[in-house]
């Protein structure tokens, strides 16, 4: 049966003169077709059948680059649950054989059927198939389709790679795939939805010159016998699972093995001149799942799990089961090139990978409504296990506020979205891969583990992750675990249910701002809390909103930071309105307050007037350091979101922020810069940039001393973290010069161009690399940036790659920019499609760049939308430039319009574009509200002695 298949789908690619179904469903020409007796409409495959067990058989081509293909056959076993006359799948791009299609009912040799005819339902991707006899509920059936498609480009569903064979300068293809959330359609038709889970058993085919990787260990390995040095190999049978986790690969790649004390094969792969990259990964992959076993009480399900870096690859990384694929710059690290920065983000995908092997795969979300369960609880969990293998680098911290950074920003929108939503079309899942279901879902759970306390949360999840395990959950399902075992711990009280607290979290956009108004001599505050919005046209009484606030709070007496437990709630009635709240026993006029200790919770704090001095006095002429890092890091982030919006004047903002030239810490400086790039983003445009960059300069340059400046004293340093903080003042300090920071930069690049051979030696230390690079690549010529790119091409790591594509764009020649925009969209360049927004960013961000960017995109859109399709949301990347960087009415005009005049190019992208919008409007309300405001505040600071 099989040699006949092969033969048949073979002269698919030569004939057309049998009953075929080429199903082009991504094209906005078949949106038009008129589907023959197409009844079914619904977005969700029908509830008739499922699936048992599904055997799939796919055989590789490579042996002509300009027909890379793939073919094969899909046997599903299906059990029919209510009488039924057709079988509806998913598939996509893919061309069938109809009259190689079977069917058989399995429960008696007797019954007999076949296939009658087929329709598609382009909108959905349904390939229908009409049964020659009807369907009995009970009975098993096995329906085998043949399919066979191009290799494609697109980095979804079953598509081609390739990297340069250093020894040929040949490419060298490889395989893989990427389904999640919707693209194992592209690869065999099947119940491509998260809750239809059944075993594969996979078998792949290929030259034996390759290596073949699945989900599951090789089962066997036998030659093919009609293609010769072929072979068939065919993995174990695998446990249930989602289409979207199902992978395989055929690749010529090596790898580094692990191992673990409970006997599971761990291994990690990469192409050959990339296999010493893998040694941190291959180190910290088995300790991260080891800590995960003990942490989720259940053994890592599957016997092997091998990790692999892909040259293209359009996700960051991919969870598979078993089988978990990476961009490189995610999984590789090389201790000659890569930052600590780097190393940290490798430890952290890694960690995240693996936590979905439980949180993903083992319990998968019922539908894409409740994705933030998968990435979300991947996002926290990872932090966790970061910081149990590596606690000197503080990643928890940096990750819980780096988070919180983003969400206030992003959630701060209205045209923001709720963590668990509606999802009825494949853009709307691509689209909630967002912010809001990693760093907020991560936030909201971190939230939780802390009202819970550490006892409760983990008996909770291990109750939910054994409940649900090898099936699928929803979010209450998960509310029910956690609410059992914080009364059986007695974390909440009995009148309390994590329902009800943290559906006012995920079913509603947004956070709370609290406002809280002391009465100093009774000792007494009032608590009222609203939603947060940057947009101050919309009234309180448009806001609307209530959470329930676990509140933690402590006096200046107190100073107690370590406990984070709350003390109270703010409640919200059945009907979901504010519930007034007053808290006694507080300290009288000389004492300051601070809620919310440690930011275990997403909401913002406006205290008034006398407790914000209060504040400001300990921190600029006391013992700052005796408040938390992180509440310090919330103090500055507060006070510069209630400035932005009115609820404070700037002077508090900027009068606070001058407590920074004392302070040595990373978290309150990384959010003292991101709330000063949002105002450079404005001021850069102004006359007033001048007296910006005086107060910069007075600002940073105690720190950037006492971190010694450019000077590598990197192996001096003991507390991790600190080297991230020099790495980030370096940044700033020689975009603003202060001090010796660019002629020191620009000796190390001079050093580097000097060297015989600048591939293999370079002067320039590694966590300082990005500064150097962009400092003398903007100071520089076009020898300089001309000498940048040759060093990209040659270099063979990824991370080396990234930092100099970012610094490509820092040149402030125009032409050069020009052409760098021009090679960014230009594979054959050498910047690969996953890479194209780094690219694009670095000249966005460039203040001489950022109309040549925003031109371009504007002018070529339609071109930059084909080379993004039909992964568009990775187009929705070059966004924030604009967006963040757009002050002016008449820029704000001219997107809008070019928005409107251009729907059909931006498709796919409409929540992307509607934020953006938004985003463009606040700027634009604040630049009018506070600019003067701002520059006022600056002028003043800098007539200020310095003490």
């Amino acid at each position: 049966m099989y040699r006949l298949l092969i033969q048949s789908i073979n002269n698919l690619f030569k004939s057309f003169n049998m009953r075929l179904l080429l199903l082009l469903v991504a094209s906005w020409a078949v949106l038009g077709l008129t589907l023959a007796d197409s009844s079914y409409n619904h977005f969700r495959l029908p509830t008739a059948l499922r699936p048992q067990k599904y055997n799939l058989r796919v055989l590789t081509h490579f042996e002509d680059p300009d027909n890379l293909r793939f073919e094969g056959d899909m046997k599903i076993l299906f059990k029919v649950l209510e009488n039924a006359n057709n079988i509806t799948l998913h598939a996509k791009n893919l061309t069938i054989d109809e009259s190689l299609i079977t069917l058989r009912d399995t429960s008696s040799a007797n019954k007999k059927n076949c296939v009658s005819g087929t329709e598609v339902n382009a909108v959905h991707d349904f390939y229908v198939m009409r049964t020659c006899e009807e369907l009995v509920a009970g009975d098993v059936y096995e329906l085998t389709v043949p399919f066979a498609a191009e290799l494609n480009r697109q980095l979804e569903g079953y598509y081609r790679s390739s990297y340069i064979d250093p020894v040929t300068n040949k490419s060298r293809w490889l395989s893989i795939t990427q389904f999640e959330p919707a693209s194992a359609r592209l690869a065999f038709p099947c119940f491509d939805e998260p809750d239809y889970k059944a075993p594969f058993v996979v078998t792949l085919g290929y030259h034996k010159r390759f290596n073949g990787l699945s989900n599951m260990p090789v089962k066997e390995i036998k030659p093919n016998e009609q293609i010769v040095d072929y072979i068939w190999c065919e993995f174990e049978e695998s446990v249930p699972m989602s289409t979207y986790l199902v992978a395989y690969s055929v690749n010529d790649f090596s790898h580094k093995p692990s191992t673990l004390p409970n006997s599971t094969l761990f291994r990690t792969w990469a192409r050959p001149n990339a296999i010493e990259q893998c040694d941190y990964a291959a180190e910290v992959g088995p300790k991260v799942l080891q800590y995960y076993e003990d942490l989720f009480g259940i053994k890592f399900p599957l016997p092997k799990i091998d990790q692999i870096a892909i040259p293209d690859f359009s996700a960051g990384a991919m969870e598979n089961w078993g089988l978990v694929t990476y961009r490189e710059i995610a999984l590789l690290y090389s201790a000659q090139h890569s930052s600590l920065a780097d190393k940290q983000r490798v430890a952290s995908i890694i960690a995240h990978e693996l936590a979905h092997q439980w949180f993903g795969n083992l319990v998968t979300m019922k539908w894409w409504t409740d994705l933030w369960l998968n990435e979300g609880f991947a996002t926290y969990v990872a932090s966790l296990g970061v910081d149990k293998i590596n606690p000197e680098w503080r990643s928890m911290a940096q990750e819980s506020l780096s988070n919180l950074l983003v969400i206030f920003r992003k959630d701060a929108l209205e045209t923001s979205h709720p963590i668990s939503r509606p999802i009825e079309l494949v853009t709307e899942i691509q689209e909630s891969f967002d912010q809001i279901s990693y760093q907020k879902g991560s936030t909201v759970l971190r939230m939780m583990h802390m009202f819970l306390g550490d006892e409760s949360f983990r008996s909770g999840i291990q109750n939910y992750l054994q409940k649900f395990s090898y099936g699928n959950a929803e979010q209450d399902n998960l509310w029910e675990s956690l609410t059992e075992a914080a009364h059986k711990f007695k974390a909440l009280p009995k009148s309390y249910d994590i329902k009800r607290i943290m559906d006012s979290w995920t079913l509603q956009t947004g956070y709370p701002i609290i406002n809280i108004t002391r009465d100093y001599s009774a000792g007494s505050a009032k608590l009222n809390q609203e939603r947060y919005l940057l947009n101050t046209q919309i009234s309180r009484a448009q806001r609307g909103g209530c959470w329930w606030v676990p509140l933690s709070y402590t006096t200046q007496g107190e100073r107690d930071f370590t406990n984070t437990a709350p003390k109270t709630w703010m409640e919200c009635s059945s009907s979901g309105e504010v519930l007034p709240k007053t808290i006694t026993g507080l300290p009288g006029k000389d004492q300051w307050i601070i809620f919310n200790t440690q930011m275990t919770t997403l909401y913002k704090v406006n205290y008034d007037e006398r407790n914000w001095k209060l504040l400001i006095d300990t921190l600029t002429n006391g013992d700052f350091e005796s408040i938390h890092v992180i509440n310090r890091a919330q103090l500055i982030d507060d006070a510069f979101y209630l400035a932005w919006t009115g609820e404070q004047n700037y002077d508090i903002a900027m009068e606070l922020l001058e407590y920074m030239r004392r302070e040595r810490e990373y978290l309150p400086w990384k959010s003292a810069f991101e709330n000063l790039k949002r105002l450079r983003g404005i001021i850069r445009q102004t006359p007033n940039l001048e007296f910006f960059k005086r107060y910069l300069q007075k600002l940073i340059e105690p720190v950037y001393e006492h971190l010694n400046g450019l000077n590598d004293t990197f192996a001096n340093i003991e507390q991790q973290d600190q080297v991230l903080l020099k790495t980030m003042v370096a940044t700033w300090a020689c975009q603003y010069q202060v001090g010796d920071c660019v002629p020191k930069a620009l000796n190390y690049f001079t050093a580097w161009r000097s060297e015989q051979d600048p591939d293999k030696q370079n002067p320039v230390p590694i966590n300082l690399r990005q500064t150097v690079y962009c400092t003398a690549i903007r100071h520089g010529d076009d020898a300089d940036w001309n000498f940048l790119w040759m060093r990209y091409n040659n270099s063979n790591v990824a991370a080396e790659k990234r930092t100099i594509m970012s610094s490509l764009g820092c040149t402030r020649e125009v032409w050069l920019l020009q052409r760098y925009l021009a090679l960014t969209f230009e594979p054959k360049q050498g910047i690969r499609k996953q890479d194209s927004m780094w690219a694009f960013q670095a000249v966005a961000y460039n203040e001489i760049g950022f109309h040549l960017a925003r031109d371009y995109f504007m002018n070529n859109v339609d071109f930059i939308y084909k080379f993004y399709s039909p992964i568009v949301k990775d187009m929705s990347r070059l966004l924030p430039p604009f967006s963040e960087q757009t002050f002016q009415q008449s820029d704000f005009d001219d997107f809008r319009n070019f928005v409107s005049e251009h729907r059909s190019s931006l498709k796919g992208l409409e929540q992307a574009i509607q934020q953006t919008l938004e985003t463009m409007l606040t700027n634009v309300q604040w630049k009018e509200r506070n600019y003067d405001q701002v520059s006022v505040s600056i002028r003043s600071l800098l007539d200020k002695p310095t003490e």
